[in-house]
């Protein structure tokens, strides 16, 4: 149950024809061009769509963030008033 599985090796055939030997290094020949890609070409509409939704990201995360900090500010609050409360029992009870 917990034996690693391997995976079947290749069956990919061996080369067995000897590779032809290189032909000599011609310096007067063209360099090759490499291919191009093509370009991305943005219409308008769809650059408002990339507009509007990193805006839509940017809300989202900065709406998390606001409410993590809120959060975190009113659990300080809280632990300051209780802490306020418990020292002021038991300072009255001596």
């Amino acid at each position: 149950m917990f034996t690693p599985k391997y995976p079947t090796p290749d069956t990919a055939p061996t080369p067995t024809a000897p590779l032809a030997p290189a032909a000599p290094h011609d310096s007067h020949a063209p360099a090759s061009v490499p291919a191009s890609r093509p370009a991305v070409q943005l219409t308008p509409g769809s650059l408002a769509v990339v507009v509007a939704g990193g805006a839509g990201v940017v809300l989202v995360v900065g709406a998390v963030l606001v409410s993590m900090l809120l959060a975190v500010a009113i659990t300080g609050v809280s632990v300051a008033i209780c802490a306020v409360v418990l020292r002021s029992l038991l300072n009255t009870h001596r």
